[in-house]
């Protein structure tokens, strides 16, 4: 019985070849579907590993567009909102207005000759145009079928409509790039003939790589926004121009780092201090991002008072390294400094933990200075050492950060012999701070982190003239000194200063009688300004005092800082100096700052 059911069951289904073939088809459909699906989920994962490789905007969107082609579309563009790459957090535009994007990314079949909006350049949408449709609704926009008065409403111009239809364009598709609930921009999508139009479910799967993508994009938006901020604070911190140096010849570079977490603490800074001398300073806090930045421009702000202050390098150090751990910001830094004298024509050098400093001679011999390096600054690990190097003409003083030498593939040993090597074969054409970091650069090192340089040549006396008396201990100093002060002033052809300056002179030496135990020496500079400077063996240093109508004395000083442009005072082995500089009026030198031939710097 049994078996005579399923012999009538068996003719039955052979009775019934239509129902049949409807259940294969119906098979073979629904296991297509399953196999076309698995391959979208496929290709969307494949998306994760092949966009979003780096934070840079512009190639994340490249990376879009060429995934895309060929297997989604014969060819892709991403724009993004002008307003977004300004750095506005949201775009925003008025009902009579349009966006405005501007091109990023473009990836085509080789052959087609689209013509789309040159990366780089700003796109203008017409108001009746469909990929405008798709940024002020912010939803996806399909054309299955073009027809011949679609191209001008897709293109960006006419000829761009002229070269779609020669390419037989025939399918476009606009999807909004929206993270976080902020629009960036769109994607768009073409196919040419021999592909079928996109479909709606061509649509969901480029909405939905859309919305991985456009993640992305933002990732590299704010990471590139971050990094701006950073940079810009810290130029911001970073001197603009540096003063005039008598004797020296100064250039500086700064070049920020191309990673965004590579941007933090380089500083420099050139200082012009009492006697026609020069501090150089260079430094670097070991972490990065605005933290860094904020602490580098505490620490500079801190260097330049106490070299304003005209204190020792290695003191200077030591106090830096007490100001590093007030900040509580649980960092440290590294710093060098360099004071250089035109007179004797060397550097005073201290060293906090920062790499050796790099001479390179007029015979473009280079070498390291050898000199104790310091524990780094807020170590609290002091005090510090200095030694003087001596500087011949056309010697040339190198201080860098660490990020010229330091990279993932060498030791330090090979990064210095390196730049050791580079700064001698360029030293023939002019070694200048940017020419070292092009060199580093060209030598296919990437700046992991920022680099600051200071370059300084002695060329020799830099048409500074400079000239030193002995006075004498006794009430007749003061007159000795207006004497030689006006003396001086007029072989300086600089006579209409003589009233002030001595005045100024008879002031200064009057305080060394009554409060330094007498005068040493008077000493005069003349380059772009006129300095005055009387030593003695006082221990402390002159200020200003609050005086009455009725008091007699006491306001010497006062003279002095109406008169002058600016005083100070500092310590000494033996005492201390007190100066005073003063402005030289227009035309009373040459253009250059200096005499025809001018003599020597001596003292």
């Amino acid at each position: 019985m049994v078996i005579e059911r399923r012999q009538a069951g068996r003719h039955r289904f052979l009775a019934s070849p239509t129902r049949a073939t409807a259940a294969v088809r119906r098979t073979r459909e629904a296991l297509h579907h399953v196999l076309a699906h698995r391959s979208r989920l496929t290709w969307l994962n494949e998306a994760s590993t092949r966009i979003g490789t780096t934070l840079d905007l512009e190639r994340t969107s490249q990376e879009l567009a060429d995934f895309c082609v060929p297997d989604l579309a014969d060819g892709a563009a991403v724009d993004v909102l002008d307003c977004i790459l300004r750095g506005e957090d949201a775009p925003c535009w008025r009902e009579d207005e349009l966006p405005v994007t501007r091109a990023i990314a473009v990836s085509e079949m080789p052959g087609l000759n689209l013509e789309p909006d040159p990366v780089g350049d700003l796109s203008f949408r017409r108001a009746a145009s469909i990929p405008a449709r798709c940024l002020t609704d912010r939803v996806p926009v399909l054309v299955s079928r073009i027809r011949p008065h679609d191209y001008a409403r897709i293109a960006p111009t006419r000829n761009a409509a002229l070269a779609m239809r020669r390419a037989g364009v025939h399918t476009y598709l606009a999807v909004p790039l929206i993270a976080r609930g902020v629009l960036l921009g769109m994607a768009d999508f073409i196919r040419v003939a021999g592909r079928p139009g996109f479909s709606r479910t061509d649509v969901a799967l480029a909405v939905e790589l859309a919305s991985k993508a456009a993640v992305y994009v933002d990732n590299a938006r704010l990471y590139g926004r971050e990094r701006q901020a950073v940079v810009s604070l810290q130029r911001s911190l970073l001197p603009r121009g540096t003063p005039p140096t008598p004797g020296l010849s100064v250039n500086t570079c700064y070049a920020p780092a191309a990673d965004p977490s590579g941007v933090g603490g380089d500083w420099f800074d050139v200082v012009g201090l009492p006697g026609g001398r020069t501090a150089l300073v260079v430094g670097d806090v070991m972490s990065h991002g605005l933290a860094a930045a904020a602490t580098m421009g505490r620490l500079r702000a801190v260097a330049r008072t106490l070299m304003n202050l005209d204190i020792a390098p290695e003191r200077v150090l030591a106090r830096m390294d007490l100001a590093a751990r007030d900040l509580e910001e649980d960092q440290v830094a590294t710093c060098l400094v360099a004071v250089h004298d035109p007179l004797h024509g060397s550097y005073t050098v201290a060293a906090a933990g920062h790499p050796p400093p790099l001479v390179v001679d007029a015979g473009g011999q280079a070498r390291y200075v050898e000199l104790p390096v310091g524990a780094p600054l807020g170590s609290g690990v002091i005090p510090y050492d200095a030694v003087e190097v001596k500087a011949a003409e056309g010697d040339r003083l190198v201080l860098y950060t660490d990020g010229l030498v330091k990279n993932r593939a060498d030791d330090v040993d090979t990064a210095l012999a390196r730049l050791r090597t580079a700064a001698a074969r360029l030293s023939g054409t002019g070694l200048r701070a940017e020419t070292l970091v092009e060199a580093a650069s060209a030598g296919g090192q990437r700046f992991d982190e920022a680099v600051a340089i200071v370059s300084a040549a002695h060329p020799g006396s830099g048409g500074a003239l400079l000239e030193r008396w002995a006075l004498p201990g006794d009430g007749s100093a003061a007159s000795l000194a207006r004497r030689t002060v006006r003396e001086q002033l007029a072989r300086w052809r600089l006579e209409e200063l003589a009233d002030t300056t001595e005045l100024v002179v008879s002031e200064l030496v009057g305080n060394a009688l009554r409060y330094g135990g007498g005068p040493g020496t008077l000493r005069m500079l003349r380059h772009h300004r006129l300095v005055v400077e009387v030593s003695d063996t006082g221990p402390d240093l002159p200020q200003i005092q609050h005086v009455s109508l009725s008091d007699e004395g006491g306001r010497g000083l006062q003279l002095v800082n109406l008169l002058c442009r600016r005083w100070g005072s500092c310590r000494t082995p033996t005492g201390k100096i007190v100066w005073a500089e003063q402005d030289i009026p227009d035309g009373a030198l040459p253009p250059d700052g200096t005499d025809p031939t001018p003599p020597p710097l001596t003292e």
